[in-house]
């Protein structure tokens, strides 16, 4: 669907303390907000789809790779394709996903 409305995208608990929200998505990217509770993580990882990612609000550390970061908001990412990575989250953090390919077990039921 081109276009969505915000309350089209319902929310999704993902592991204990982090929400997904799949905005929007097409053949090739999607959009996703996701919201992670203070002092909760999201475990280190890799998938093949590239992300990219902004922070709204909140303070999270990040490790990609061998570099850790603390970032802030207005902070930005680059994950590359099968690289691990992970996060912690300092405050409650609200950020936005973008992948492409499109992650599949995100798209909305």
């Amino acid at each position: 669907m081109p276009l969505r409305a915000n309350h089209e995208a319902h929310q999704t608990e993902m592991l204990p303390g982090v929400w997904r929200r799949t905005l929007n998505a097409g053949d090739r990217t999607m959009l996703c907000e996701i919201t992670i509770a203070e002092g909760a993580e999201v475990p280190d990882h890799t998938h093949p789809h590239e992300q990219i990612g902004y922070l709204v609000s909140g303070r999270m550390e990040f490790w990609l790779g061998d570099e850790h970061r603390l970032l802030q908001p207005g902070d930005s990412w680059l994950v590359p394709s099968n690289v691990p990575h992970r996060v912690r989250a300092l405050d409650r953090v609200v950020a936005i996903d973008i992948f492409s390919p499109p992650r599949e077990e995100y798209r909305d039921q």
